[in-house]
């Protein structure tokens, strides 16, 4: 994530997803992050995937997530993620990123 300072810049008091290298979806309200692109979130919780069961979400609260971990950083459509029924969602669970 060379020089991203300016795109999470414009992120920060947003709600974002995170994807992080060992497959987990961490959504969050962005608070700061630094140039290591370690990021820190706050209201944060984990969305847990599963093909038999919903979507579980995990609390987490104040997170902090290493740079080195992080594979994406995305904008979160609230009103979008608020429609979802993530007790109906079904998916497999992510896959580590390999480099």
């Amino acid at each position: 994530m060379a020089n991203a300072g300016p795109a999470l810049e414009s992120l920060v008091d947003q709600t974002i997803s995170i994807i992080t290298n060992d497959g987990r979806n961490i959504i969050g309200v962005l608070k700061g992050f630094d140039q290591a692109t370690n990021i820190i979130l706050d209201e944060s919780h984990e969305r847990v995937y599963s093909t038999k069961e919903g979507v579980q979400q995990l609390v987490l609260g104040l997170y902090i997530i290493r740079g080195d971990n992080i594979s994406v950083v995305g904008e979160l459509d609230e009103e979008l993620d608020a429609n979802l029924d993530l007790s109906k969602l079904r998916a497999h669970p992510l896959k580590p990123v390999i480099h």
